[in-house]
């Protein structure tokens, strides 16, 4: 097993994403709450399975371990009344939540990449206290992170976790025996600032990131002294996955130029630390742990784009005071305005019931559950969110009958649908030197069918005006609160560039530069090859970032279904 040594000539070994993932559980299941927990990058299968075992198999016996139910309520996430119980008794009667049942364990969060941001806030909330409810509560958090592309966890709660471990590209050979201890290496005077100047040079900017590295450093060296190795794995660990630049070279001197000189001074005692020893990190310790830094993280960085996604702002998704849409919570407030929500008033109720009968009696009152205005609560309703999908047709060509007539056929299916979903449908035709808008953005079958009926087809293949074109209705829509969704339905062959003039290789150049707008615009897309060949609408896709799909010759309901499959 390959370990992450590092020749005092300055050379560097490839680091072993296994052995640090392993060291990483080792380490979680040590202090969970401590070092906070990790996000685990992997699809679901025995890679995966096989981390979060080892994280239990190094865990003490009894350690509490709950996994986070999808969609948990505040009630059974912090802890709060027991209705039943309470009710009985005549008295408050408190219930103890997950996070107050996993004090000193871990809580395992599936599918943590669509954790709702109220949820985030409550565990990230839990870990900086320690409490839930007024209960103790220190856990380590695992997120399982099985996002695609730029989805991911949350920035602000993944900050407060040590270890971010990416399994995607481990293969099951590399699973078969456990790595070996890092080997002692000499003693570090300055391991704080060392780490401080790592995480400088590597641009982390949250304060966190340095002090988990140091609580990494010091659980790995143990009862002995801090080494350089144990800085090197702990900034390995913590530090490169969260860097968001690459550390910048040394500039020369001029030799040309002669060195200042120095006022002589008092030579300074024998035990005194020169103030800049700590501020540039040591060239092997800083190349050690550059070539930890994920390939992925340092193509996100050259183009520009944040490794992790921040949430976005704007009506999709939120709270409603409408009475239709999905309970969200409950808040006080008069039914006749909203809907009785008649757990939460009974809720409100029950700890005041004892009074109540009390002072109901002396009244000669015998009601069993005495329920006043204060106590009743209505429901939140979160409402569903529209979706809106944009067709961008390529309309060009010989076989433009044939694709239009598919793409006709799933715009009237998709719009017979939308009447039941309220979703909407819009299409963007493209052909001659340009796009058009054929239909905007609607739910009425009768408008879709005038418009499609009118299409013409035939010409050349100006592909980067038609995603141009579809990208402008796309932000529209998000613009006006609905979710959209481009399908583009082409071969790939671009032989037209925007200004209209032709030529293929300046058209495909441009059509790859539409995609790669698109994927930073953050629209989903689903790229449908209509062609004989995939490599042109494959290599759309891929600069997209969207699914791809081969499709010739098929059916209308076929293309539909396949659509809805894949947004």
């Amino acid at each position: 097993m390959r370990d992450h040594r590092v020749s005092a000539e300055g050379g560097r070994t490839a680091p072993d994403p296994w052995a640090d993932a392993h060291c990483a559980a080792r380490l979680l299941a040590a202090d969970p709450a401590a070092f906070g927990g990790a996000i685990l990058r992997a699809a679901p299968g025995p890679v995966r399975e096989r981390w979060l075992d080892a994280v239990r198999a190094a865990l003490p016996a009894g350690t509490p371990w709950r996994r986070l139910p999808p969609g948990i309520g505040d009630d059974a996430l912090l802890g709060g009344l027991d209705l039943a119980a309470t009710l009985a008794a005549g008295r408050p009667v408190a219930r103890a939540g997950l996070l107050a049942e996993a004090d000193g364990g871990i809580v395992v969060v599936p599918m943590a990449e669509r954790l709702p941001p109220g949820t985030a806030s409550r565990l990230a909330t839990a870990l900086d206290t320690g409490t839930a409810s007024d209960r103790p509560a220190r856990f380590g958090l695992i997120l399982l992170d099985e996002g695609e592309g730029d989805e991911t966890v949350a920035e602000p709660l993944a900050d407060r976790l040590a270890f971010r471990i990416d399994m995607s590209g481990i293969g099951l050979a590399a699973l078969q025996t456990d790595p070996p201890d890092p080997e002692p290496g000499p003693e570090a005077p300055d391991p704080v600032g060392d780490l401080c100047a790592l995480a400088e040079a590597f641009g982390v900017t949250s304060l966190r990131g340095p002090i988990l590295a140091a609580r990494v450093a010091r659980r790995l060296a143990g009862d002995r002294p801090i080494g350089r190795s144990d800085i090197v794995t702990a900034a390995r660990l913590v530090l490169a996955p969260r860097a968001t630049r690459l550390p910048a070279p040394e500039q020369p001197a001029p030799e040309s130029e002669a060195p200042p000189e120095e006022p002589r001074a008092e030579p300074p005692p024998d035990d005194a630390v020169e103030p800049a020893a700590a501020d540039t990190p040591d060239d092997v310790v800083l190349e050690a742990v550059r070539a930890a830094i994920p390939p992925n993280l340092l193509d996100q960085l050259l183009a520009g784009r944040h490794p992790l996604a921040a949430a976005k702002a704007g009506r999709v998704g939120q709270a409603a005071a409408s009475r239709t849409g999905r309970p969200v919570g409950s808040r006080r407030g008069d039914p006749r305005r909203g809907r009785l929500d008649l757990l939460g008033t009974l809720r409100a109720a029950a700890p005041w019931q004892a009074v109540r009968r009390a002072e109901g009696e002396a009244r000669g009152e015998t009601r069993r559950i005495v329920v006043r205005r204060d106590d009743l609560r209505i429901r939140i309703l979160r409402q569903r969110t529209e979706t809106t999908t944009v067709f961008c047709v390529d309309a060009s060509g010989s076989a433009a009958l044939e694709r239009l007539a598919e793409a006709k056929g799933a715009v009237e299916l998709l719009l017979a649908e939308a009447y039941v979903r309220r979703d909407r449908v819009a299409l963007v035709a493209f052909r001659g030197t340009g796009a058009e808008l054929v239909l905007p953005p609607t739910r009425s079958l009768t408008r879709a069918k005038r418009g499609l009926s009118g299409l013409p087809g035939g010409g050349g293949t100006p592909l980067a005006a038609g995603i141009d074109a579809a990208v402008a209705v796309a932000l529209g829509v998000r613009r006006g609160g609905s979710r959209p969704a481009i399908v583009l339905l082409t071969d790939g062959r671009a032989n037209v560039a925007r200004s209209g003039e032709g030529g293929r290789a300046r058209a495909s150049a441009e059509a790859l530069q539409a995609a790669r707008a698109l994927r930073a615009a953050n629209l989903p897309a689903l790229v449908v090859d209509t062609g004989s060949r995939g490599e042109e609408s494959r290599a759309v896709a891929d600069a997209m970032g969207a699914r791809y799909l081969k499709l010739p010759r098929i059916e209308a309901g076929q293309l539909s279904a396949a659509v809805r499959a894949a947004l």
